[in-house]
């Protein structure tokens, strides 16, 4: 029988036979993060036809852009923000309501564009327009006609002319529009990815960034395998517990614990994070006051009326003016008209 002092790592594990052999583990594999560009996000591609050779395809995929207005926080709510700003002055009508407004506003900021329907009364008199969503709308090739393309199911077919069709200008194709916020894209997609490996690295619990070194040749090979077992619990759930090591007669350095990195406070996530939130902004060329983000330590908030007042002149009349373009293909009743803000109030 051995009557040396044992070792106690969290538990009192009994009498062996020590030997001297050395042990290491790693804590798993880092996860790979950073695994979906911009191409499986969107599926970015050219303006054409599809497989049957009857639609247009749009040049970036409509569910794809939806998807990523949800990234992160800013992107989605810049979005909502433009579309408030113009549905804030719109003078709805009798046949054009703010909820199609809305909604019709929403998709120009986010698609670039927005389709809406004429509705006649029963004589063929236009009285009112109404949006219909964008995401399924396919122009007819060699047609200024449209349809509802429905997966397994035939497509709705609209009559020549019955469809508005808002779009941005894009250079490259001329069927479909394109958002303005495109250049920010990678950022929007970065800032998510900073997030999420921010989630992941506290879920999997990898926190340890050290080499626990011991240096005790009366450790044997089950005590090695209970010290293993307790650091590698670190992983998880529960993940900064703290551990109780009982070497009776060691040494000074018997246990030593060697940092390897400190990725919690070296990884940039903060920096990151707000250089790809002002990337977001300038793309969508809101000013941070209005996106409600605090100021950076040490600075201050300009005067938030100022800057409304030039938010207004500079981007907001510019979208209303391009929402207007179609006012020659509506009746006058039917026309799209804003109220003037009075900033001296």
């Amino acid at each position: 029988m051995n009557d040396k002092p044992r070792h106690r790592v969290m538990a009192n594990m009994g009498n062996h036979t020590p030997m001297n052999k050395s042990h290491a583990f790693g804590f798993g594999e880092p996860e790979r993060v950073l695994s979906s560009p911009l191409v499986d996000y969107l599926g970015v591609s050219s303006t054409m036809l599809d497989e049957n050779n009857e639609y247009y395809t749009p040049p970036i995929p409509l569910r794809g852009l939806a998807k990523v207005m949800n990234a992160n926080a800013h992107h989605g709510s810049a979005i909502h923000f433009k579309t408030n700003l113009l549905a804030k002055g719109f003078k709805p009508s009798d046949g054009y309501s703010m909820s199609d407004f809305k909604k019709a506003a929403f998709e120009k900021v986010l698609f670039g564009q927005f389709y809406l329907q004429r509705v006649h009364n029963r004589w063929g008199k236009q009285i009112g327009v109404r949006h219909i969503p964008g995401i399924p709308m396919r122009r007819i090739k060699g047609r200024d006609q449209y349809a509802i393309v429905r997966y397994g199911k035939d497509p709705v077919i609209f009559d020549e002319g019955e469809i508005i069709h808002y779009k941005n200008y894009d250079p490259l194709q001329s069927i479909y529009g394109t958002p303005e916020y495109l250049g920010g894209l990678q950022s929007i997609l970065l800032n998510e990815n900073a997030t999420l490996f921010r989630r992941r690295y506290y879920e999997n619990g990898n926190h340890a960034g050290f080499i626990f070194y011991t240096a005790d040749p009366d450790m044997d090979d089950d005590d090695a395998d209970e010290l293993q077992k307790q650091i590698s619990g670190t992983k998880g759930v529960g993940n900064f517990r703290s551990m109780f090591l009982n070497i009776p007669n060691g040494k000074e350095k018997s246990v030593q614990i060697i940092p390897i990195g400190d990725i919690s406070q070296k990884d940039e996530f903060e920096r990151i994070k707000n250089v790809t939130r002002n990337d977001i902004l300038s793309s969508h060329r809101i000013h941070r006051e209005l996106a409600a983000v605090m100021p950076e330590e040490g600075g201050g908030s300009g005067d938030i009326k100022k800057i409304s007042q030039v938010c207004h002149e500079n981007e907001v009349i510019p979208m209303q003016n391009a929402m207007q373009e179609i006012n020659p293909m509506l009746p006058k009743p039917l026309r799209i008209a804003f109220e003037v803000p009075n900033f001296e109030q």
